[in-house]
């Protein structure tokens, strides 16, 4: 297998399409490697220039004082074949920006010469027509405002635009990446290779793919099969349109997408329809450990709103969950603890915003133990209407019940999965206070999510995924 080393964690870069008057996309590029922390050496290829961003500038891939380990080239695609030529021996790993390829009309034989010229080279190529890798660990980024702390969630994306979606929206929401390949094109190095490095990562816990094309799937079936981490994928092209669309993007001849459904049932990866989905199921995997012995099935339910709790019982249902029924001894044990009148603790379990309020709130962790306890499910989701549990205390009820949940949870360590959903009513100072409890949250290993719908959809993901294990397991 490739050692990718070099392209996460590259020792030294050369870019290709960085001008003296700072204006090109390499200059760019330089400045967010510089901001990002980047502290291996930086090398500018220019044909005439001495100096490029304060850095001294080299005429070609060959001229550079050290070997490269990584090269960024946002030049004109006529150009690149040639200037791959001139790092014969030198470069390992070369990633092409530039577009005009297999994507354009007449660009397919350009794309030709340049895999010609990267092998002649010694060279692996990404892309072409990308915008570049994303990685923490090497603090290496095409892209600004974004955390240099690593994750476990690694991607890799036949769209630029899309991963750039991903790293922030990603972000906000809690994801934490351990490396990001943006693949284009993929010419040359394509999603099966790339997968194999993150399915041997020790940092890498769960991967994600947005495909729109694979030229070799049964090499990317081959990788996928044994399940050994949970892979989520975001197919691009399963429409009559959506295929026509993808054509123009990547150069790609979308396949039917049943047969992407077909290898999603046969290796465990969660197919999913939206970047929300993907984000959704990425978070769930990073947060939760799957428990392959006893497969999530059943889910109880715990929140304030009646209504919310019926449409999320139906939410669930519909995703192909069942809501726990307690037996005689787990609801007299609930009836035990005297929770004010107004409550229904059958499943869903749904208690007033007001009545939460006792204890100062602790009632909420009585209760989480209890369940935990008696009950054991398999998973519980604790939803909770931030605006109204703000309005009805003079002290941070919410903060009072994610406390609960964390003690419940810390003390059934082992137990049932636990995710959260807090809702808002969009207003600027609730979403600030979700993003306050978000962060508490995760870094307690708690997922939480926006909505219901969002919860079940990547609970259900995961609970694909420990099924599919378990019956591998017992075949």
């Amino acid at each position: 297998m490739t050692d990718f080393t070099p392209l996460f964690a590259p020792r030294s870069i050369a870019v290709l399409g960085a001008s003296p008057s700072g204006s090109g996309p390499g200059n760019t590029y330089i400045r967010a490697l510089r901001r990002y922390g980047y502290a291996g050496s930086i090398h500018p290829v220019h044909p005439s220039a001495t100096e490029v961003e304060g850095l001294r500038a080299w005429r070609s891939l060959g001229e550079t004082p050290e070997p490269i380990d990584y090269a960024y080239i946002a030049i004109g695609a006529e150009r690149v074949p040639e200037a791959l030529l001139a790092g014969a021996g030198r470069v390992r790993f070369a990633q092409v920006m530039s577009s005009g390829f297999a994507e354009a009309a007449g660009g397919a034989a350009l794309q030709e010469r340049l895999v010609a010229a990267a092998r002649q080279a010694g060279m692996r190529l990404l892309g072409p027509n990308c915008l570049g890798t994303h990685a923490p660990r090497g603090r290496v980024t095409f892209t600004t405002g974004v955390t240099a702390e690593a994750g476990s969630v690694g991607v890799l994306a036949q769209s630029g635009g899309l991963s750039l979606d991903l790293l922030r929206r990603g972000e906000r929401r809690g994801l934490r990446f351990s490396g990001l390949v943006t693949m284009g094109n993929c010419a040359d190095l394509g999603p099966a290779e790339l997968l194999e490095h993150f399915l041997a990562d020790p940092m890498t816990r769960v991967i994600g793919l947005y495909l729109e094309d694979v030229q070799d799937a049964r090499a990317l079936f081959e990788v996928l099969r044994p399940g050994t981490k949970p892979v989520v994928l975001l197919k691009g092209g399963q429409t009559a349109e959506g295929q026509r669309a993808a054509a123009s993007h990547t150069g790609s001849l979308a396949s039917d997408h049943r047969l992407w459904q077909a290898l999603a049932r046969q290796t465990g990866t969660a197919l999913v329809e939206t970047l929300d989905q993907f984000i959704d199921a990425l978070l769930a995997f990073q947060q939760l450990t799957p428990r392959i012995a006893s497969p999530l099935r059943e889910v109880v339910l715990f929140g304030n709103g009646g209504g919310t709790s019926v449409l999320a019982s139906d939410e669930f249902a519909r995703r192909g969950f069942r809501l726990a029924r307690f037996d005689a001894a787990v609801t007299a044990a609930l009836a035990a603890l005297k929770v004010p009148a107004g409550s229904s603790l059958a499943n869903p379990i749904d208690v007033p915003a007001v009545s939460l309020r006792a204890e100062d709130g602790r009632i909420a962790e009585r209760i989480l133990a209890t369940v935990y306890g008696a009950a054991q499910p398999d998973a519980v989701v604790m939803h909770l209407n931030m605006p109204v549990l703000t309005s009805y205390a003079d002290f941070d009820l919410l903060g009072r019940l994610i406390e609960a949940a964390l003690a419940a949870r810390g003390d059934h360590a082992g137990a049932g999965h636990f995710v959260l959903v807090l809702r808002s009513d969009g207003e600027p100072e609730t979403e600030a206070k979700r993003h306050a409890y978000r962060t508490r949250a995760l870094a307690a290993g708690i997922p939480v999510f926006e909505e219901i719908p969002a919860a079940a959809g990547a609970l259900a993901a995961l609970a694909a995924y420990e099924a599919w294990r378990h019956a591998q397991q017992e075949d």
